[in-house]
């Protein structure tokens, strides 16, 4: 029996949980857990009824409410269900109250972000890697940045290491959304996680030391398979911070995002007139019984994320696909290669299996892939790991099995 703690009933998690019922011989029992029980609810029917007339089987699911803001109330649910493994699919704010609730009550721990700080938005690894002495004494494995990038792309880095080049010397991640959810505005994930990602400072690696950018500084048109040339801006990522680590020969990492001008004129907009502001104001707002006012404290970007449409409904009238991949220049038995590995994901067909739209569903399958290696016991080490120090292989292997095939051209114009 493998049983999984799944927090975080959002789209990422709504695919995450389709995936794991989709392998009951490998996840016998699911729980599936976030703050407001009755949508763990609706998930858990909505994947039993898509089993059952897919192929006549159910699946062992339960649901349960948690805060992730609060460790007592976390074990107090591990200790009761039991679980092997905690895969973390709730807010990013929230890891490191889940690690400490695994750490207690001896659950070994997945996520698919890096910790950051809710009041400043700040991406990095040492929160997390700060873990490993705790979480290796305690004989527990963390895997951390298991969605896609962070995440695949890290594999994707793992196995042309393996297979392809002696040494990795130029790294671009690059990330193009080219579907069409016929919304005026609107983020295709947590648009408070989002929002607060795109408008921070760019950041790469280069010779041994980080260069800083403004945010969409530098940019410039890249070719994606199967879409063709779209506009693609430099960002600071989290997955550059340990790959620059794990492979040393890097001489230059960075991440390249694409964004619709109709997006960035939004976007623009919302920052000018103070909407992506984390920070807290007071706000004079009238009683709800009419009595007077009251000073209420909101924060405005939390505002912007309540009237913004809902992530998880963006699925049904979503056109196109994503295209992520690594496009890495090196060397090979003493001669220079570039090679570019990438996988195309259609929208509308992650919305017939999982009712959900391409992003989420680029990011809850490889948490699922991740949770299959640590079960088979192919990424099971006790202490805190990023997705390259393991091996790739049979992940590669499962990226093809489970809805997201990758493809490879060896020797290309990378453009970069």
């Amino acid at each position: 029996m493998s049983r999984v703690l799944l927090i975080g009933c959002g789209g990422v998690g709504t695919v995450a949980a389709h995936k794991l019922a989709q392998n009951a011989d490998i996840f016998t029992d699911i729980c599936i857990a976030s703050r407001t029980k009755s949508k763990c609810d609706a998930l858990a029917d909505a994947i039993r009824r898509r089993l059952y007339s897919k192929n006549g089987v159910t699946a062992n699911i339960s649901t349960a409410s948690v805060d992730a803001d609060d460790v007592p109330a976390l074990v107090k649910l591990m200790n009761e269900f039991k679980p092997e493994l905690c895969i973390n699919l709730a807010l990013p704010y929230q890891d490191l109250t889940i690690m400490d609730a695994c750490l207690e009550a001896g659950v070994n721990y997945l996520d698919t972000a890096n910790y950051e700080p809710k009041d400043e938005a700040h991406f990095e690894y040492s929160w997390q890697w700060a873990y490993r002495e705790r979480f290796e004494k305690a004989g527990l494995t963390a895997i951390l940045g298991c969605g896609f990038d962070p995440g695949v792309t890290s594999v994707f880095t793992a196995y042309a290491a393996k297979h392809h080049f002696d040494e990795i010397h130029y790294l671009d991640i690059v990330d193009c959304n080219a579907g069409n959810h016929h919304k005026a505005f609107a983020t295709n994930f947590n648009p408070e996680i989002n929002i607060r990602e795109i408008t921070q400072k760019g950041l790469y690696y280069q010779d041994g030391k980080y260069i800083e950018t403004e945010p969409m500084e530098i940019h410039q048109p890249l070719n994606y398979p199967n879409i063709g040339p779209r506009e693609s801006y430099l960002l600071h990522h989290e997955e550059i911070e340990s790959l620059v680590i794990n492979y040393p020969t890097i001489k230059r990492a960075r991440f390249w995002m694409t964004f619709g001008q109709q997006y960035l004129n939004y976007l623009d907009v919302i920052q000018n007139i103070g909407m992506a502001r984390i920070d807290e104001i007071e706000y004079k707002a009238p009683k709800a019984d009419g009595s007077g006012d009251e000073i209420v404290k909101i924060v405005p970007l939390q505002f912007l994320k309540a009237v913004l449409p809902n992530p998880k409904e963006l699925g049904e009238n979503y056109e196109g696909e994503t295209s992520i991949g690594c496009r890495i220049r090196g060397v090979k038995d003493g001669k220079e290669h570039t090679y570019y590995v990438y996988n195309n994901c259609s929208h509308q067909e992650a919305y017939k299996e999982t009712g959900m739209q391409g992003v989420s569903y680029t990011t809850g399958v490889p948490a699922m892939i991740g949770a299959m290696m640590f079960f088979k016991g192919l990424w099971s080490k006790p202490g805190v790991h990023n997705v390259e120090e393991f091996d790739p292989d049979p992940f590669m292997e499962q990226l093809n099995i489970q809805g997201l095939p990758w493809h490879e051209v060896h020797d290309c114009d990378i453009e970069l």
